[in-house]
């Protein structure tokens, strides 16, 4: 079939009106009309065909504009379901419809597509419910059906046009973002359960009673009703945990204060274990933080009077037993100050406290205190005076060590091959050593309590003597020793040559026995396996030689200092005395800032 309009289809119409007008007017022809009638039938003709194709074109008009019409209706119906679901893009289906030309392929092509959009439209509708209903669930939950709450749910409502992917994901996340606030309210509220079930376990308090006091639904014993999330049951808890821990606080320094007063107590009235095992729990809770204190009914008001009472039992004991304590403490600061070589503070001696005590002046606890923190003081002093004691022991040790030697040496039978000779031998030996070093330790321990008294800003005593003065008076006298010894010397070569030239002279006499000597006889006794013992030695300030002045000396003569310059006397041997000018000049000397001696 030939498709209208078609160069083939008008070829044939024209060729099948020229035959029939060709026929009509040869018929004309024959009949005889006229060339007027022949030209006015042929118009009407005309007229007649104009009248035919103008109706076809007027019908044919109103089935283009009602189908036209309904595109456009079934168009604007797909715009908007692709608006309400949000598809608008470059490549949406009006796009591509609009390069169609006839009607007909648009309607065919526009009505699937309006067809797929509304089912799509409901789909979309449907899930958009769902997460509605699911967000107002979940919304009045954590609301508690808070009237605010239920005006911002209702105004999900408003916009119904907007069915679009972006949209839905919106409410999406709208509920995604509930359902994380729903889990992390229930995971809080849970914690907060947990902390108030430690707390009450640890104060001694009823657990379900202080949550059902919050809401009856966090009780255990309510099942029938889900746990609350909403914000006055979070606000609640938060309360009551502050609560619980304001009192925790509250019970905790009690406590510690009735515990420090136990353990001042304990140590007062040296308390057996068997009493402090009693109380062996609350003890922990000194070195415990907060945090740490977990343990049930720790700080339970049981707990807290137990160890009350026990504190008023103790303080009525300690009454009757101060005056011992007193004693007790005063002779703990007396063995530390006699460690340490520190005169003790006058103000406790047990005379002068028991008399305090008596008279009711003093309160023991008072006097208590104050020797305590005597002992304190006594305890820091020492440890500032270390060093220096450390030094002074290695001093002294030195002082033994050439006590021992200068006996040895006097010692006529040193050299015999008894039994313990080597020992002594090597013993001697290492005296010297030390004994050479003493004047290089006066130096150093000098120099040292120099510094401890410049940075002290006190002076540094020894058993109540200064010992800077012992230092120097050391010093004094080991210089003056050894310029006797020197001069003893002298003078023994002097008559040891005199006696050679009258021996020349006169002829040679028998020789005293050597047991005259400038030192005494053998400071050493045999024992019972042949070796050599040390007997006691005194040396005298009035003998051949000067006493030296240790720190021992000036102890034992019960801090005896004598504040003047000794004068040392001399020996029978005609030995030549320092003057007294030549004393204070080196006294005077010794005062100025010493020089760096050796380290030792």
């Amino acid at each position: 079939m030939l498709a209208i309009g078609s160069p083939t289809t008008s070829y044939l119409t024209n060729s099948s009106c020229n035959a029939l007008l060709r026929e009509l007017q040869q018929i004309w022809t024959d009949i005889g009309e006229s060339e007027a009638e022949k030209d006015r039938m042929l118009f009407e003709l005309e007229r007649e065909c104009l009248e035919v194709y103008r109706r076809k074109v007027e019908e044919a008009a109103n089935a283009k504009a009602r189908l036209h019409q309904t595109v456009a209706a079934k168009e604007a119906e797909l715009a908007t379901l692709m608006a309400s679901l949000g598809e608008l893009d470059i490549h949406s289906p009006i796009q591509s419809e609009k390069r169609l030309t006839s009607l007909k392929e648009k309607l065919a092509s526009v009505t699937p597509l309006v067809e797929d959009l509304r089912a799509r439209k409901e789909e979309r509708i449907k899930q958009f419910a769902d997460i509605k209903a699911h967000i107002e669930k979940i919304s009045a939950e954590i609301s508690e059906y808070n009237p605010l709450n239920s005006a911002k749910i209702s105004s999900l409502n408003l916009d119904e046009q907007d069915l679009s992917l972006r949209k839905l994901t919106e409410y999406q996340t709208h509920l995604h973002t509930l359902q994380k606030e729903k889990s992390d309210r229930l995971h809080k509220v849970l914690e907060y359960v947990n902390e108030v079930h430690s707390l009450c376990g640890v104060l001694g308090l009823n657990f379900g009673q202080t949550v059902s006091d919050v809401h009856p639904s966090l009780d255990g014993t309510s099942i029938e009703h889900s746990t609350n999330i909403s914000n006055s049951t979070l606000e609640g808890l938060e309360q009551s945990i502050f609560k619980l821990k304001a009192e925790r606080k509250t019970r905790i320094q009690k406590l510690k204060e009735i515990v420090a007063s136990l353990f001042e107590l304990w140590n007062l009235m040296d308390s057996s274990k068997e009493e402090k095992y009693n109380f062996s729990r609350i003890i922990s809770i000194i070195k415990l933080t907060e945090a740490e204190i977990t343990e049930p009914r720790l700080l339970s008001t049981e707990i807290i009077e137990q160890a009350s009472a026990e504190v008023l039992r103790l303080t009525k004991l300690k009454a009757s037993r101060m005056k011992e304590l007193v004693m007790k403490k005063r002779s703990e600061l007396e063995e530390i100050c006699r460690i340490t070589h520190i005169e003790p503070d006058p103000s406790t001696v047990a005379e002068k406290s028991n008399a305090l005590m008596d008279s009711g002046l003093v309160d023991p606890s008072e006097l208590l205190a104050n020797i305590e923190a005597q002992i304190v003081n006594a305890s820091e002093e020492a440890v500032s005076r270390k060093e220096i004691m450390d030094r002074i022991d290695r001093w002294l040790s030195a002082c033994d060590e050439e006590n021992w030697l200068e006996d040895y040496s006097q010692d006529n039978n040193r050299y015999s091959a008894g039994r313990g000779a080597h020992i002594n031998l090597k013993r001697a030996e290492r005296a010297r050593v030390t004994v050479s070093k003493i004047p290089a330790i006066v130096d150093n321990l000098i120099n040292k309590t120099l510094a401890w008294e410049s940075e002290k800003k006190m002076l540094f005593h020894y058993d109540g003597v200064r010992l800077l003065s012992i230092l120097e008076d050391y010093k004094l006298t080991r210089q003056q020793r050894e310029e006797e010894k020197k001069r003893y010397r002298d003078q023994k070569k002097l008559q040891d040559l005199l006696l050679t030239e009258k021996e020349a002279i006169y002829g040679s006499k028998p020789s005293p026995r050597k047991g005259n000597s400038f030192r005494k006889p053998n400071g050493y006794r045999a024992n019972g396996n042949g070796s050599m013992t040390q007997t006691p030695r005194r040396n005298s300030v009035n003998g051949a030689t000067p006493e030296l002045l240790t720190p021992r000396s000036y102890s034992g003569r019960q801090n005896g200092y004598f504040k003047e310059m000794r004068r040392f006397s001399t020996a029978p041997l005609n030995f030549v005395a320092l003057s007294k000018e030549d004393t204070m000049s080196y006294a005077s000397a010794f005062g100025s800032e010493p020089g760096s001696p050796p380290q030792v």
